[in-house]
């Protein structure tokens, strides 16, 4: 997908909040910001306005819309995700506090009874502090702190309250708002972004889905352990053949053999797609991932995918460095499998606490040869005190250094990277200092 998709869908959420600060300046806005009661309540109307067209950007961004997710990429689009959501949480928080102020201002009820007041008896407020309640349990959870305290399966259930507190917050706009029905021209805006947003939801993250699980077949056919803290599934379906995916990228996936089933886990495939199967391999790091080692051939299995530009569609270069710690290795391993190269184009380099633990080596090496590709395994306990990608014993050498030893002319390189958060940081700290333009270094992240 064309990075100018990113640009044009960039370029409509910014259209979307300009054209609503547009639709607060024509309901005469600005013309009531002459009191201290029109003050508050006109701006507590704008960081409404503007807080809820994010909000709706937000849940468009967690619709999943093909063009849209592999225009930016998974690690573009969380920070963007981040960012919007974080904002539109604090508008609609300054929303609250304004109006309530403002009202406040103009009545002898006071802020408390003028906030019961507005939530008593105004048409759709009940369902608003509904949602805003909701939207506060998704934004404390999705704290960095908070975050790390969660398993990933608890984190991902809270989070889709987003949704209903999108779907709640808003209709009282929709039915009393002034600037929702103070002409033909807002109300069509308002409802179509409604609609639209709502209808990307149920497209691309309900109906798609469902349409090539199922009408696919989808079902497990094979799992194999890959030692004791890791299992590769492979599935199998007609609805394969159909599916626009490409070596490195990720599915949603759900099994369906029991409790935990509506929980969906991201996997990234783990061997170049051949039209019949799809494979993934993953570490036993929590419930969901621990209890693909019970699967069972036959087992049907939804997914939500492909998703991610970390294939080989985003590579300009003739030569490819392919960096993976610990399972990070997966999604790359397929690449390579995948990609078209010459003897000596790809260099792949694996990181590993210690060489018992890595995963999927034999079929690297293996793979490596075959392909005319070089292939290293960089093993040893990670550095302490300091963020770098190498491990103790190579203390001595700077992580630019070090990738220099490596790969002398890493500067002319498409740079692809997986693995955990800090680690993936400190490789293309490493990279970028070593010469390597932002738009070759290529990686993904699955965390928020």
């Amino acid at each position: 997908m064309p990075r100018r998709w990113r640009d044009l869908s960039a370029a409509l959420g910014w259209g979307v909040v300009l054209f609503t600060i547009g639709l607060w300046v024509g309901g005469g806005g600005i013309q009531d910001l002459g009191s201290t009661a029109g003050f508050l309540t006109s701006t507590g109307r704008l960081t409404g306005l503007v807080g809820s067209a994010l909000l709706l950007l937000q849940v468009g961004l967690m619709a999943r819309i093909p063009w849209v997710e592999q225009a930016w990429g998974q690690d573009e689009l969380t920070r963007v995700h981040r960012l919007v959501g974080f904002t539109s949480f604090t508008l609609v928080l300054a929303h609250i506090v304004l109006i309530t102020l403002g009202y406040a201002a103009s009545t002898d009820a006071g802020v408390w009874g003028t906030l019961v007041d507005l939530v008593v008896t105004y048409p759709g407020m009940l369902l608003a502090l509904a949602g805003t309640l909701a939207l506060v349990m998704v934004v404390v959870t999705s704290v960095k702190k908070a975050r790390a305290r969660l398993r990933y399966e608890s984190w991902h259930l809270i989070h889709l309250y987003a949704y209903l507190g999108a779907g709640l917050a808003l209709p009282h706009q929709l039915w009393t708002g002034a600037e929702f029905l103070s002409s033909t021209l807002a109300t069509v805006f308002w409802w179509g972004l409604w609609a639209s947003t709502a209808g990307a939801v149920i497209l691309f993250r309900v109906l798609l889905p469902l349409w090539r699980s199922f009408a696919g077949s989808l079902r497990v056919v094979d799992v194999r352990a890959e030692g004791p803290d890791a299992t590769t599934v492979t599935v199998a379906g007609r609805g394969i053949t159909r599916m626009p995916v490409r070596a490195g990228q990720f599915f949603q996936w759900r099994f369906l053999d029991g409790p935990g089933w509506s929980r969906a886990n991201p996997y990234s495939i783990s061997a170049a797609p051949d039209g019949a199967t799809l494979r993934f391999t993953a570490a036993h790091v929590g419930d969901g991932s621990r209890r693909l080692a019970t699967l069972r051939p036959g087992t049907r299995v939804m997914v939500e995918g492909p998703y991610g530009r970390l294939h080989d569609g985003v590579r300009t270069q003739r030569k490819v460095l392919l960096m993976g710690s610990g399972i990070g290795i997966t999604p790359l391993r397929a690449i390579l499998e995948d990609l078209p190269q010459g003897p000596g184009d790809v260099t792949v380099v694996h990181r590993v606490r210690s060489r018992s633990e890595a995963v999927l080596a034999d079929e690297l090496a293996e793979l490596a040869a075959a392909r005319g590709a070089r292939y290293l395994m960089v093993e040893g306990p990670r550095i302490t005190g300091r963020a770098s990608w190498l491990p103790e014993q190579a203390r001595h050498l700077t992580d630019v250094d070090a990738l220099r030893e490596i790969v002398p002319d890493v500067a002319h390189h498409d740079v692809y990277l997986c693995g955990a958060d800090g680690w993936m940081t400190a490789a293309r700290a490493a990279a970028r200092a070593a010469g390597v333009p932002r738009d070759r270094v290529h990686l993904e992240r699955f965390t928020s």
